[in-house]
């Protein structure tokens, strides 16, 4: 038999967990079609002596629904290694969305996911309505790796409910037309739905993200349109307290998981630097559900954000933090001016009610003022004692001085590497929650993958590579069901990654770049050690370059 790409001479890891072997991987019309010893010709042949085949890794959780728009590569996750992403997560994106409520689409992702609005509005080509519509257009354009479509519940219940979606719960009516609406995308190749109870997700006008005022019936009844479709799964960013899983969040889990039979993954699972271990009670709670399918996810990295009070994401289950959501800097310089609102907010943050409380963990990285210059890498507690001032104080004042300019890295949750070494080899936990196209200028998760084969396969030597390789392969396709990868095996899709495990890996600290639509600015992460990538029997990336293949599509 001539193939149409052939791997020859590499270590396999199949995604099973079990050990590797040498083996030649042939590859015919987009499917693995023999793993072996393999005679003939092929049109493409890689030497993978010395390397590791294993099957594309499968990133679970990102929001690549505006940036697919005008990035068919699927920057910087594709670099990784990762052949196949979920997008729609948290339960906001682009569709369904007629043209008057673009708007709200649009705040929904400035304010949940800390996305530009003139990157957005620089970069979104509205080309479509309903939900097949824009699957459509997002696989029309093209992509460089798989895409599982998840339906946001935001825009769905805003396009049936109009404004009222972020007020109310829908009628038996209205929770009809959604479950229609569901069905339809559902035909059209959706995977799911996605959702948030989130108290800091906010949208148009620091109103409640719509998705928050989903009643429990409506929760039932799209459940149940998922599960008839007998494929596909829910996602849920369910704690309403940061990291805290408490009875009504169980409650819904458990109502999604029998109403759908399907597999149902929640956030948000960290370890937060202010309550160290918080997150192994959450799981504990969650524990009996892990033999229905249903499972939290967490990242490989200690969790550090950049963020700044422009658009403060960090801030938003604070109530007196909403009159600063989409204002003038003028306005914004005003309210973190005022008395009132500064006894407010030192009142909320000495009660812990911020995602994060120790003013030792935000650090100066950034600013435009010369003056404040020499403060570069000191922490706000330190900068606030020097002065003799109040933290809270102190962290506004170095805003309005800079025109809230400045720039914090702040340490959120993950710290400890004891700990953080507990959850990634916990089994009713997953990795995942790589969040590209998110919060892009505070933070880059996007390079997981690599980095758990490197740091804590390679050097930390925390699990064997067929565990690691598992865990960011068939486990992650078992989030939502994905049928036919996650595996190197006989007649499955050719979703191959082949890495030296010497040298895999990505840095530790991300950096900042400016290459979006209206010059705006991301952090990214390199990947090192990425021989190839190859998706649905295409090489996609060699050594780094793109090839110029697209062969992406909807997986199901």
């Amino acid at each position: 038999m001539a193939y149409d790409l052939l791997i020859r001479g590499g270590t396999v890891v199949d995604g099973t967990g079990g050990p590797g072997f040498a083996a030649d991987v042939a590859v015919k019309d987009g499917r693995i079609v023999k793993i072996g010893t393999v005679d003939g010709e092929a049109t493409r042949t890689i030497d993978a002596t010395g390397r590791v085949v294993a099957p594309g890794f499968i990133d679970p959780h990102t929001h690549y629904d505006a940036q697919l728009s005008w990035d068919s590569l699927v920057t910087p996750t594709a670099w990784h290694g990762i052949t196949t992403t979920v997008i729609g997560n948290c339960g906001v994106g682009l569709a369904p969305c007629r043209p008057d409520t673009r708007e709200r689409a649009l705040w929904d992702l400035i304010n949940v996911e800390a996305m530009s609005r003139e990157v957005l509005e620089a970069g979104i080509a509205w080309q479509w309505e309903s939900f097949g519509e824009f699957m459509g257009a997002t696989l029309a354009r093209g992509s460089a790796i798989n895409l599982g479509f998840l339906v946001p519940l935001s825009p769905l219940r805003t396009y049936a409910l109009g404004p009222e979606a972020s007020e109310r719960a829908a009628t038996a009516a209205e929770t009809d037309t959604l479950c229609g609406l569901l069905g339809d995308a559902l035909d059209a190749g959706a995977l799911g739905f996605s959702s948030s109870q989130q108290p800091n997700h906010v949208g148009y006008n620091g109103t409640p993200l719509a998705s928050r005022l989903t009643s429990n019936d409506e929760f039932a009844a799209l459940a149940r349109t998922v599960g008839r479709h007998g494929r596909g799964g829910i996602e849920i960013a369910v704690t309403k307290k940061l990291a805290h899983l408490q009875d009504d969040d169980v409650a819904l889990l458990e109502l999604l998981c029998e109403h759908s039979g399907r597999p149902v993954t929640w956030l948000t699972l960290l370890d937060l630097n202010s309550n160290p271990g918080c997150a192994f009670a959450a799981v504990e709670r969650a524990g009996h559900l892990t033999a229905k399918g249903c499972f939290p996810q967490t990242v490989v990295r200690p969790f550090m954000a950049e963020a700044d009070v422009r658009n403060p994401f960090m801030f938003a289950p604070l109530p007196a933090w909403k009159a600063a959501f989409n204002q003038p800097v003028e306005v914004q310089k005003a309210l973190y001016a005022d008395v009132d609102f500064r006894r407010t907010f030192r009142a909320d943050m000495a009660e812990g009610r911020s995602l994060v409380r120790d003013w030792n963990h935000f650090e100066l990285l950034s600013a435009d003022n010369p003056d404040l210059q020499p403060l570069l890498g000191r922490t706000v507690a330190d900068i606030a004692a020097e002065r003799g001032a109040d933290p809270c104080d102190t962290f506004l004042d170095l805003a309005i001085a800079d025109d809230v300019n400045t720039r914090f890295r702040v340490a959120v949750a993950n710290s400890d590497d004891a700990n953080l070494a507990r959850m990634l080899t916990d089994p009713r936990i997953r990795i995942g929650l790589g969040d590209g196209g998110a919060h892009v200028d505070m933070l880059c998760e996007a390079g997981y993958t690599t980095y758990l084969l490197g740091y804590w396969v390679r050097e930390r030597k925390l699990m064997s590579l067929e565990r690691a390789v598992q865990r960011i392969t068939s486990e992650a396709a078992g989030l939502f069901g994905i049928r036919e990868r996650g595996l190197l095996k006989e007649g499955y899709f050719a979703d191959i990654v082949v890495f030296d495990a010497a040298t895999v890996g990505s840095d530790r600290r991300p950096h900042l770049v400016a290459d979006l639509p209206a010059g705006g600015k991301r952090m990214i992460a390199e990947a090192r050690g990425v021989d190839c990538t190859v998706v649905n029997g295409k090489l996609v990336f060699e050594h780094g370059r793109h090839t110029g293949a697209l062969p992406g599509m909807a997986v199901n």
